[in-house]
Formats: C-alpha cells, structure tokens, sequence
C-alpha cells in the first residue's frame, strides 16, 4: 500500500515473527545468549517468559535458525490440548505418523527418533509456545520427555516459552519436579525511548529504506511513551502511521499523525459511561436511534451508550442488539464520512 511511496522494498511493521527484523536491545541479546548457551551445554530445560508483545516467537525463530544445520527442531504452538493430542502434535511436528498408536507407542517412536538423531551427531531442540496453556497433566507429559537421555548426555533441549502467567503455573508445589530441572529461567524487558527509535530505524533499514528517518523526533517520542517500548505495539503504531502517512501524501511522520493512530487505536474510545458520555472525550451532540441511546461524535463517527445496571439484556435481546448496531454500522461506513479524514489537515 505504501511501500513505494516510503521508498520500501517490503513492508517493515508486519505481525509475523520474522527473524531478519529481529532487533537485539540488550535484555533481548542476554536471553538470546543464555538459551544458546543452555542449549550448547546441553542442560536440558530453558524457560522464556515474558509480556505479550514482547518478542518471545521472533527471538526463538532467530534462536532455532542458528541450530538449523546442526539440530532438528520443533515447534509447538497449539499448547490447549490433553497429554495424548500433545503427544500426537509433537510425532506430527516431526514426521512421525501416530495413527494407531497409544500414548505409550507415541513415546517409543518417539525415544527412537530422539537416538536415530543422537547417533548422526544432531541436537534435538523444542519449543513449546504459549506455555502457560498447558495444563498441569500435560506439563508433567513434557517432563517426563527428559527422561530421553544416555549416560553421558540429554537427547533433548526443551524450551518452555510463555507469558507471566507460566512462572505462576512453574510456582505451583505440584511442579516442583519440573520447575526444578529448569536450569535457566530468562525474560525481555520493554525498550526504553532511545532503543524504540533504533528499533524502529532497523526495521526500516531491513525493509530497505536507505533516505532520512521517516518519523521525525516527536512521532518517535509519542510511539516509545504510548507503545510503552512493546515492540508489538511500536510496530502497530508504526504501520498505522505510515498508512495514514500515505494516505494524506506526507513523506515524513510527524507527532500529530501519530497522535490521531494512537486516539483511533485506544480502545477505551467505544466505551461510555452510563450517562452515555464517553470517558476523557467531550460529545458534540446526541441522538435517539431505534429506541437504543446513541451518541455522536462532530467527526460523524457514531458512539453507543452502554446500558446502565437496570438496562441489562438478556443474551437474545443483546444478539439482536449487536445485529442492529451492526447494519448501523454498515450504513454509516457507506456514507464514508471517515474517507474524508485524511485532508482536514491539509
């Protein structure tokens, strides 16, 4: 949409975990080097647990890709499943058909493939994403799986990655057994101001951007203080602006075009108290809409009242409500009075 008017050779904020525009802020480069190093003494259990947005997927995309030559490696990210599903969804991560087979014959094909392995001289690495989903029972199931092992060394590294909520389940006295082979516990810490905007200078960079920067210091400023140095949320931010950027044909990102992505991405902007005024925003006027409360803002953008505690809805008169909100919503799409937004600067 953008990319050849920035002068880009692809887009540089995406959602992906893309290990090429993964940027090392230090904490990030200590986790990076305790896990290769975990791995490389073969100890076993690693653990990374960090925010949301953080960078936990990319960065253990970047880890694996160091190891591609010289260990085989899985990546599990379905992690809402029973011990027996887990077991299934790590022989088919590695090639290994499990139709027929038990829980007991999973394991068994499964040691084999971990010696076959051994004995070509390659690591066994996985991943296990989103930890903090596995219930108790199959976090046992992937201790048991370290039990792999010869006299003389682990077949397996296994590393747990999750959000905060996995250190918590780790805390439980009933995982002490795991938590205890755990031998390197590592988190990410969020970019202060001047990392946000090397960040963002790199990704740029990647995506092959060679002119000056194309935020200037007050968008740069704005996006480390609302994104809160999430890189998630910098990317977010980032590529709203650059879309609203282009669509207003602007070349560099000034702080007032990321102060309007940052008031449209605010989610708190739809809710409204229950006198029907919206919260930290003034309402220029309102109007009756079907019997419903509606307000609207002077932009033309509609803004519903949430019901008050003696105007609670049954499910089936909040579905019917939904539904009507949403042709509302349709019909005043169509008008476009949003498509105008772009020039009231101009």
């Amino acid at each position: 949409m953008f990319k050849e008017f920035f002068g880009l050779r692809e887009q540089p904020f995406g959602v992906t975990p893309d290990p090429r525009y993964l940027y090392l802020a230090p904490a990030h480069r200590e986790a990076l080097a305790s896990l290769f190093y975990g791995i490389e003494s073969n100890r076993g259990f690693l653990a990374l647990i960090a925010r949301p947005g953080m960078g936990k997927t990319t960065l253990l995309f970047h880890l694996l890709e160091k190891f591609r030559n010289r260990a085989r490696t899985a990546f599990l990210f379905q992690t809402q499943c029973s011990s027996r599903e887990f077991m299934r969804l790590l022989l088919a991560e590695v090639g290994l058909d499990s139709d027929g087979r038990d829980f007991v014959q999973m394991h068994e094909a499964f040691n084999r493939c971990l010696l076959q392995e051994a004995r070509d001289g390659r690591r066994f690495i996985i991943v296990i994403d989103e930890a903090q989903n596995l219930d108790p029972p199959v976090l046992e199931t992937v201790r048991l799986l370290s039990d792999f092992e010869t006299p003389r060394a682990k077949l397996l590294q296994i590393i747990l990655a999750g959000q905060p909520e996995l250190a918590e389940k780790l805390a439980h006295p009933g995982l002490m057994q795991l938590r205890q082979r755990i031998t390197s516990f590592n988190g990410l810490k969020p970019f202060p101001a001047e990392q946000t905007a090397r960040f963002i200078e790199h990704r740029l960079r990647v995506a092959g951007y060679e002119g000056a920067s194309l935020f200037d210091t007050e968008a740069v400023n704005l996006i480390a203080e609302i994104s809160e140095g999430i890189p998630r949320n910098i990317n977010n931010l980032c590529f709203h602006s650059l879309s609203l950027g282009f669509a207003m044909q602007q070349k560099t990102v000034d702080g007032a075009i990321v102060q309007e992505v940052a008031d449209d991405l605010d989610i708190r902007r739809l809710l409204t108290d229950e006198s029907g005024q919206r919260h930290g925003l003034d309402m220029d006027y309102r109007q009756e809409w079907d019997g419903e409360r509606s307000v609207q803002r002077g932009d033309g953008r509609p803004q519903f009242a949430r019901p008050s505690s003696d105007e609670l809805l049954s499910p089936d008169e909040a579905r019917a409500h939904m539904q009507e909100v949403t042709r509302f919503l349709k019909n005043w799409q169509g008008a476009g009075p949003k498509a105008a937004r772009p020039n009231k600067r101009a």
